[in-house]
């Protein structure tokens, strides 16, 4: 055997053993690509999730707390509050806390701002009410005056709503004719 055909039959052999190495990396380097991928998918898909049930849990108890206010407004019309009429509202305002405080640490700036205000407006119009159950009213607080700061959360509450499913895709704001921007109302509606 001659030196020339020793040296290519070398490179014939490192050749064939050097394209077995480079395929074997590029498809270990395309797997673990997959993987990645994988893995983003299903956090984007987990964190999706976590924002759905929290805002679901968010939108219900803060509607809880809103019609909370409303009883508890109208027994007051009725009769003196008892016991279990305070437990009640202050069951709904408890449920409403934990779960503003748990979006507070999950939903993005947008859905905050809008969140923040029902909060806002629902602390507002509870400590009307507990004020006017005291027989202590601020300065122009009367009962209708409750009543009617009660019903205003309803257009927040909208709003809320609206930015949520924004969030999560289920709409656009724009589809929305009624909610622009998270801090404007809509002219107020019928429908809760």
């Amino acid at each position: 055997m001659d030196l020339g055909s020793v040296i290519i039959a070398v490179a014939g052999v490192a050749g064939t053993l050097g394209g077995s190495l480079l395929t074997q990396r590029a498809s270990e380097r395309a797997k673990r690509r997959e993987i990645e991928l994988v893995r983003d998918h299903e956090e984007v898909r987990d964190n999706l999730l976590l924002r759905r049930t929290c805002y679901v849990e968010l939108n219900r108890d803060a509607r809880q707390f809103t019609t909370a206010l409303s009883q508890f407004l109208h027994v007051m019309q009725e009769r003196r509050a008892e016991e279990t009429d305070r437990a009640a509202l202050d069951e709904a305002k408890r449920a409403h806390r934990d779960t503003y405080s748990q979006a507070q640490m999950i939903a993005p700036d947008d859905v905050l701002v809008s969140a923040s205000e029902v909060n806002k407006a629902l602390n507002t119009v509870y400590g009307q009410v507990k004020r006017l159950e005291r027989e202590a009213p601020g300065p122009e607080e009367m009962m209708a005056a409750a009543f009617r700061a009660q019903a205003e959360v309803w257009d927040l509450l909208r709003a809320m709503r609206s930015v949520m499913r924004h969030d999560l895709g289920v709409t656009s704001v724009s589809d929305d004719a009624s909610v622009h921007l998270p801090t404007q109302l809509a002219g107020p509606q019928s429908r809760r």
